[in-house]
């Protein structure tokens, strides 16, 4: 392992801001304190600042030598409204808000390799350091963008990372193309007429017509898409119902669906609707569809992830990098900055929970688990894979 030696003696300070930042945990587009924090370091390491960007975010901008080329680095801020099940010295301030997943690490390692990049400008072109809020759900990342990220800082690649438990601490892994699925959300509202139990045929049972419809949306993913084209459509929830003796005027259909293309999302909303439709139709019951289409697939650019994949090997070895990591069902707001610039997303390992300290939650190192904690091992490792991506693309000749 190559690491960044003035990183590793900024350790110690960057456990310092990645706990206090997880004692402080802000949920989305509430991130004051945390984007303060973050400002604060970056004025004080001489880098110019923009404040406010998508509500909380913060950019960063640090300049050497004359080349206009230049290239975002993004981390997010973001808490989520959990419980923290953590007693250990750094747990959550908060109640019902916590840093379950690590936005808090991710944070601090951008902020170790900003205070380096301050120091050692040994690159020439620009580095945008992206604070972004409101991943959780928020899309803060298409509210920084819709706010002029791209406009008012011209970048030619962004680049993002996660920690990811389960994957061994000191390593990375990445694949080219997709690599986490799009999140959407569906609501169906099957509208028939109430009735007696005893009289069922008075009325129309939305019951069970929600459930032909549950069933027939299945051969959609079984029948109707490519089988080599990945997709899960879930239905979560099923509302219907207050009295045993009673057949109600509506039933609730709610769920999720998630794929790793926009061509296959489109099959699946428009086939979704007009089975619900027809079936409804069939029995005499009218349906009220909803579809929200929350975050696209995330897709890697296949140059810019070969190029981020040497930059992970300079710090870690090749042995240490999985270049064809098995993408997740997951999704991430990062995935609408890489539809508007080309770049890659990568996981860096959490390890399996070994790290936490003593105080920590019964439950597993999970991310959104009430015992999870961010791995401060990663911090000089994340930083320094930060630094070698900016030195190695922004190198005098690169085209990176």
């Amino acid at each position: 392992m190559r690491l960044v030696e003035p990183i590793l003696a900024f350790q110690t300070e960057l456990e310092t801001i990645r706990r206090d930042i997880h004692a402080h945990p802000e949920l989305s587009y509430e991130e004051q304190r945390t984007a303060d924090v973050v400002a604060q370091c970056l004025t004080d390491w001489g880098i110019p600042v923009v404040h406010g960007l998508g509500v909380t975010g913060v950019v960063g901008i640090v300049k050497s030598g004359t080349s206009d080329r230049a290239i975002g680095l993004r981390a997010d801020m973001d808490a989520l409204p959990m419980q923290e099940l953590n007693t250990f010295e750094h747990a959550s301030r908060h109640a019902g808000k916590m840093h379950a997943c690590g936005h808090d690490g991710h944070t601090a390692m951008l902020l170790g390799a900003a205070h380096y990049l301050s120091q050692n400008r040994n690159f020439d072109g620009t580095v945008y350091l992206i604070f972004q809020p409101a991943e959780e759900g928020g899309a803060g990342a298409r509210r920084m963008i819709e706010d002029g990220l791209f406009d008012k800082f011209p970048m030619d690649a962004v680049y993002g990372m996660h920690n990811w438990p389960g994957i061994k601490a000191g390593t990375f892994a990445v694949v080219p193309g997709p690599m986490m699925a799009s999140s959407n959300e569906f609501r169906v509202v099957v509208k028939g007429k109430g009735a007696h139990a005893a009289q069922p045929h008075r009325g129309i049972d939305p019951v069970m017509v929600a459930v032909q419809i549950a069933q027939a949306w299945q051969t959609i993913i079984s029948r109707e898409k490519n089988p080599l084209d990945t997709a899960v459509l879930s239905i979560t929830q099923i509302h219907a119902g207050s009295a045993t003796n009673v057949i109600p005027d509506e039933a609730v259909l709610i769920g999720t669906v998630r794929t790793f293309s926009t061509g296959v999302l489109d099959l699946i909303e428009r086939r979704m609707n007009e089975i619900a439709g027809g079936v409804a139709a069939g029995f005499g019951a009218a349906v009220d569809f909803t579809f929200k289409r929350n975050y696209p697939p995330l897709v890697n650019d296949a140059e810019k992830t070969a190029f981020a994949i040497e930059a992970m090997r300079a710090v870690v070895g090749p042995d240490n990098v999985n270049a064809d990591v098995e993408p997740t069902m997951g999704a991430e707001d990062f995935a609408f900055m890489l539809q508007a610039k080309p770049g890659c997303y990568v996981f860096i390992g959490n390890g399996e929970g070994e790290h936490r300290l003593g105080g920590h939650g019964l439950g597993p190192c999970q991310l959104h688990n009430g015992s999870y904690d961010f791995n401060d091992q990663l911090l000089p490792i994340g930083a320094s894979y930060w630094v070698r991506l900016v030195e190695m693309g922004l190198a005098s000749g690169s085209g990176n």
